[in-house]
């Protein structure tokens, strides 16, 4: 049980998972900013044009319920047992749908373009970065150091037949005082 705990427990804390969890939340508060968009703004306007500012009252009743003489609303009828083809309901989760979706469209959108933006602004600066620094000379080589020197000589000494021994000895007594 404890290991099933703990590879629940490295599941749950992954990045991807922790996201998910925030884009479930953040999308059902912006569902319901949608649904009062298209409740409280669009429905109004189209009802103007159409001539009915509630979609959810537009159903035609396949099967009433026989003897009933109460008010003739969607959910009054639903709920005597009549058989309703709600379809104004149907038009209001499109109308949501589609608004969702176009407001998805243009964040994404939004977010595209300023990635490309800061994405050619970091390349630019970049570019001048690498400029630069192709521009800069190259730094002087680091100045050999005396002992290499040293031992350079007794190389070229010993190569060249004119050396004599007491050169050579004298070069490398020099090398030992180091």
């Amino acid at each position: 049980m404890r290991n099933f705990l703990k590879e629940f427990q490295a599941f749950i804390s992954k990045g991807n998972v922790m996201d998910l969890a925030v884009a479930v939340i953040i999308g059902a508060a912006f569902s319901n900013i949608v649904n009062s968009l298209v409740k409280d703004i669009v429905n109004p306007i189209l009802g103007v044009l159409v001539g009915r500012p509630d979609f959810t009252n537009l159903f035609v009743v396949l099967k009433p319920v026989e003897g009933y003489t109460g008010p003739q609303t969607y959910e009054a009828l639903v709920k005597a047992g009549a058989t309703v083809f709600g379809y104004g309901a149907f038009l209001t989760a499109v109308v949501q749908f589609l608004l969702l979706a176009f407001v998805i469209f243009w964040l994404i959108k939004v977010v595209t373009t300023i990635r490309k933006r800061l994405e050619a602004e970091a390349a630019k600066l970049l570019k001048a970065e690498e400029e630069k620094k192709a521009a800069a000379p190259a730094p002087a080589p680091a100045p050999t150091p005396e002992d290499v020197v040293l031992l350079r000589e007794i190389r070229d000494l010993l190569k060249s037949s004119a050396a004599s021994n007491a050169e050579v000895k004298a070069a490398v007594e020099k090398l030992q005082q180091k």
